[in-house]
């Protein structure tokens, strides 16, 4: 791996997809990030509210850091001093990967700070966290989730960049991390499902769609820059190990590939593989919203957790507009 505080889009794809595989297993996975929505308690209870000290540090450690004036990608962990935080920062990193897979935390004083600092802020607290990584082959180290205007029916449209509904997905890197600067008039929340259960229940219900998730599938590769028609590429969405299940799915790309002259349709097993996960993730008490409000963070593991987004109807003043912060973090 490179030597900079980040990984390149080739480097975190890399590792993400180096998940280990014993086979295909024919029975439930039984473990704390196998969770329903309806078990999980209310967000208000869920989150970890940061008390007045730690707030403090946070603020103290964003002055620090500006005084390098340096760019935020030459910084390091050090740079940003959490002494504080950085016990509570284990406890997250030890709940993404052996519990729940997800945690949300509140209290950030984005409201106080210019853009800038709240990039600066978010950037630091990922290289606490994880090692970040490029988002695109662009090499963007930090996205931004906001509504730019662009054609929702595009062919190769990334949907992040609108107001429209998400299917469910996870990306390519170990966690994904949002910070809300601005929540949408109405609608836009973060929808979220536990991949491990949708695999219990697809399972008990149709074993045969189970198995197939063992098998390649193949995803659309949408980035022009990659090339100007994007391409393909087969991706094994479950792996198993250790008696863990990592799953890898993406609705939207695993359905849109057929857009290539040279990717057939898909087989009938195939698109009732789709239909039935995508139906039984959607059911109610499988999955959980989230409102999340400004100075939220929302952190997830993309190996047991699907994530997707209502549609939003956002404010007619700019500065109110619906806005959130994006890292991909490697662990």
């Amino acid at each position: 791996m490179s030597e900079t505080a980040y990984l390149s889009f080739i480097e975190q794809t890399l590792h993400y997809f180096s998940r280990p595989h014993e086979g295909a297993i024919q029975h439930p996975v039984q473990c704390s990030a196998a969770w329903k929505g309806s078990e999980i308690p209310p967000l208000e209870e869920l989150a970890y509210r940061l008390p007045e000290e730690e707030i403090a540090e946070v603020r103290a450690a964003v002055r620090a850091a500006e005084a390098l004036g340096r760019p935020a990608r030459e910084l390091t962990a050090a740079d940003f001093p959490l002494p504080l935080l950085s016990e509570r920062i284990a406890q997250w990193r030890d709940e993404l990967t052996g519990g729940l897979g997800l945690q949300v935390i509140r209290g950030l004083p984005v409201e106080a700070w210019s853009q800038q600092q709240a990039e600066l802020f978010f950037w630091c607290f990922g290289l606490h966290f994880g090692r970040p990584g490029e988002q695109n082959p662009d090499g963007h180290l930090l996205g931004h989730v906001i509504d730019t205007g662009a054609d929702r029916d595009g062919e190769v449209v990334r949907l992040y960049k609108t107001a429209a509904n998400i299917d469910y997905h996870c990306d390519a890197a170990d966690v994904v991390g949002l910070l809300c600067l601005h929540k949408a008039k109405r609608g836009g929340q973060s929808r979220i499902v536990s991949s491990v259960s949708v695999f219990n229940e697809l399972l008990s219900r149709r074993p045969e769609l189970a198995a197939r998730l063992f098998e390649p599938l193949l995803l659309d590769i949408r980035d022009r820059e990659v090339n100007e028609a994007g391409g393909s590429l087969p991706i094994q969405p479950c792996c198993y190990a250790d008696g863990v299940l990592r799953t890898f799915y993406h609705a939207d790309y695993f359905r849109s590939v057929v857009r290539h002259d040279d990717v057939p349709p898909l087989t009938k097993l195939e698109q009732d593989l789709l239909d039935t996960y995508e139906a039984i993730a959607t059911e109610p008490g499988m999955y959980l919203d989230m409102d999340l409000q400004p100075g939220d963070i929302q952190l997830l593991s993309n190996h047991s957790i699907l994530h997707a987004r209502t549609d939003y109807q956002d404010h007619e003043d700019p500065a109110k507009r619906r806005h959130l912060l994006r890292l991909w973090l490697s662990l």
